[in-house]
């Protein structure tokens, strides 16, 4: 178990110490009224933590206060570990961007695209050209959420088990589930927020030899010491993981979720790619400062730098943005002046985004309303962590990002 703790004095890293505090005391407000039960956030820059709090509850029945050491659902924020894991097998020769999916699971072969018709009755088309592995990486494989509730392959997908949950099957039958059900669109033709990173995590397997997770455990989490970070919370830690609360939409409020998550105590049956390991701010800064150096920290080399800047680089076709490629419905992810990597987005205007930061910033988010930005520009690794579904309730985002670039003075 560890903790972040501040390493330098903000003023030696080009921050206004009474200007950082305006983030505590702006999110102090979130918990005082009720809109989130706590939270925790560093801002880092240079190599060294600049500053860290804690506030509020992991509990808010019990009144039990948020730990330095707290265990949080981290959800989507679980892709880019994923991202990670399978470019590692990546730099090892062992696929390339442009495999077809069916080389590694066979059922992705013959898919058909939604063109028109209902749930009941689609009227289906061949697809033009077969799936590539980069297509998951950058959410233009045509796949989508059943939470999305926009299109009627979006209520398949919920008929299939798919919404919040997943049916009770390993990863190879969940992975072959999705490949029977339509394409939203031909592969490559658009951008969409989707299962297609937990189609990655299958193909970490099948190349690994391994579980998802033992893979993480192996490659990423014991070389960089994130001793508190799997697809499940063991019972000599429930103590530290923090209560998850859903917004009330009469109030704006935090509220007890109706059926509370529990699946975070057992070790799931598919450990998905997309979603599903708790973590603490302690491990995840472990694996943004890796981003930060290029793919090492203290001295163990999990990527080349070279793959890692290849990562955060815009892969959408042309240079486009979000909003110009995407179904801009739902992501972890603001649309304008944002493109997207291999499983991150990436700000390529912050103009156009209409929050501050620098063209290259990387990062992504959790349905808890968690974040992390790692800023090669101005060399910041910011992160936020609470327990409150979904991330879309309050704008916790762009309101950090906002407050950490305010504080920066040099």
């Amino acid at each position: 178990m560890s903790t972040v703790q501040q390493t330098a004095d903000p003023s030696d890293l080009g921050f206004d110490p009474a200007r950082l505090a305006r983030i505590d005391t702006h999110f102090k407000k979130y918990v005082d009224d009720g809109r989130l039960p706590g939270w925790s956030l560093a801002v880092a820059r240079d190599g060294e933590i600049a500053h860290v709090a804690h506030y509020g509850f992991a509990d808010i029945e019990s009144k039990k206060p948020l730990g330095e050491d707290a265990i949080f659902r981290i959800a989507s924020m679980t892709k880019p570990i994923c991202a990670v894991a399978a470019m590692i097998l990546w730099e090892e020769g062992l696929f390339e961007l442009k495999d077809f999916v069916y080389r590694f699971i066979p059922s992705f072969r013959d898919q058909k695209v939604f063109r028109s018709g209902s749930t009941t009755n689609p009227r289906l088309d061949h697809i033009n050209e077969p799936m590539e592995m980069w297509h998951l990486f950058s959410h233009t494989a045509g796949l989508t959420y059943g939470f999305m509730h926009a299109h009627p392959v979006d209520t398949m997908y919920r008929n299939a088990g798919f919404e919040w949950g997943m049916p009770d099957k390993d990863l190879a039958g969940i992975c072959d589930d999705l490949a029977a059900l339509p394409l939203l669109f031909q592969p490559g033709a658009e951008w969409n927020y989707s299962m297609a990173i937990d189609v990655i995590g299958r193909v970490v397997e099948i190349i690994s030899g391994m579980k998802l997770g033992e893979f993480m455990k192996k490659r990423i989490f014991d070389p960089l010491g994130m001793t508190d970070t799997a697809f499940h919370c063991p019972e000599d830690k429930a103590d530290r993981l923090a209560s998850a609360y859903a917004l009330n939409p009469v109030d704006r409020k935090a509220m007890p979720m109706p059926a509370p998550p529990t699946g975070a105590f057992r070790d799931p049956r598919a450990h998905m790619g997309g979603g599903g390991l708790v973590s603490t701010m302690s491990d995840y800064m472990k694996f943004a400062m890796m981003l930060r150096n290029g793919g090492e920290l203290n001295g163990v080399r999990i990527l080349s730098p070279r793959t890692v800047q290849y990562m955060a680089s815009n892969h959408l076709p042309g240079g486009a943005d979000l909003s110009e490629f995407g179904r801009p419905l739902f992501a972890e992810t603001a649309f304008d002046g944002v493109g997207f990597g291999l499983s991150m987005s990436v700000t390529i205007d912050p103009a156009k985004a209409k929050v501050p930061g620098s063209v290259g910033d990387f990062g992504w988010g959790g349905a808890y309303s968690t974040i992390f930005t790692v800023d090669p520009v101005e060399d910041l690794v910011y992160m936020f962590f609470t327990q409150l579904l979904p991330s879309s309730a309050h704008p916790i985002r762009p309101q950090f990002k906002q407050l950490v670039f305010q504080a920066l003075v040099d």
